[in-house]
């Protein structure tokens, strides 16, 4: 049980490292190479704390455990601290998907993603707030977020929310990754309507936000700043032409993250073969049998007449 209390601590020290460089770089790289660069940067946190539970490396000596944080005879009480932890957080994500669909059935939900293996988009009641044009671009939009696998990240954070769920840098990074990925998907979906920026704008601006959190699925976080403020902000920069430039940098943020939390991980002493260690043993066992022989042969031999 040590063991677990102990990669559950290097797992979260880790991802917050990380989160916290993404958090910080998560601007400048909107800015340099576009939403959807910045949106991949939020790989590097879940990398990295699976990184820190891969045994990798060898050498002479293990780092020291942290049993100054969970100390051995506290680990069954935080296991079973923490595993009411998760469960409790998927009974309140649940409850929060439940609540969004009835509002959904009620026409008070949407525009939306809903869904994991199978997602359905979710439009708003055709009432007479979005013309025809405007329902198109909802469309585009929410079928942008299909096609990009979003609603499978989207679950992905959910999963880390409830195992982390004691980790607030968690939840502040799943909420910033869900705007990045809207953001993402706005410049996903101006790439191929370059002419539509206006009505898009417009549409932003009668999109009514979330009430509630949606756990599985993909919609405007609620509790987050207007789109007309953030989204159509991005709208009127100039979309940028996907290239090798902000992949390289994003995969190299990734790849450091990993090494980083490969370099943290304590090593693994290093086990001689078995057939070795017998060989050694037979060859001090024989080594002290001849000892004794020739220490017990003199007395022997001075014994007779």
């Amino acid at each position: 049980m040590a063991e677990v209390v102990d990669a559950l601590l290097r797992a979260n020290l880790v991802a917050a490292a990380v989160i916290l460089a993404v958090m910080a770089l998560r601007a400048p790289a909107r800015r340099r190479f576009g939403p959807e660069m910045a949106y991949r940067l939020w790989a590097a946190p879940p990398l990295a704390a699976l990184a820190t539970l891969i045994p990798l490396r060898t050498g002479k000596a293990a780092l020291a455990p942290l049993d100054h944080i969970a100390p051995a005879n506290l680990s069954p009480v935080l296991l079973g601290l923490w595993g009411a932890g998760v469960v409790l957080a998927i009974v309140l994500m649940a409850r929060a998907q439940a609540a969004f669909l009835r509002a959904a059935r009620q026409g008070r939900a949407g525009p939306a993603v809903v869904g994991v293996l199978a997602p359905r988009v979710v439009m708003p009641p055709d009432d007479g707030r979005f013309s025809e044009e405007e329902r198109a671009l909802i469309r585009a939009h929410e079928r942008t977020h299909i096609s990009r696998d979003d609603p499978r990240a989207g679950a992905v954070m959910a999963l880390f929310q409830c195992l982390a769920w004691f980790n607030p840098l968690v939840h502040v990074a799943a909420h910033l990754a869900r705007l990045d990925q809207e953001l993402a998907c706005d410049a996903a979906v101006m790439r191929r309507h370059p002419t539509c920026r206006v009505a898009y704008a417009k549409t932003l601006l009668k999109t009514q936000l979330a009430a509630a959190p949606l756990p599985l699925g993909c919609y405007w976080p609620a509790r987050s700043r207007h789109p007309l403020e953030l989204r159509v902000e991005q709208l009127c920069r100039p979309v940028r032409e996907r290239g090798v430039e902000g992949g390289l940098v994003v995969l190299t943020g990734v790849l450091v993250a990993a090494l980083a939390a490969i370099a943290v991980e304590p090593p693994i002493p290093p086990q001689p073969p078995r057939g070795i260690l017998a060989a050694w043993d037979d060859q001090a066992q024989h080594q002290q049998a001849m000892s004794v022989m020739l220490i017990s042969w003199p007395a022997r031999t001075s014994a007779k007449p």
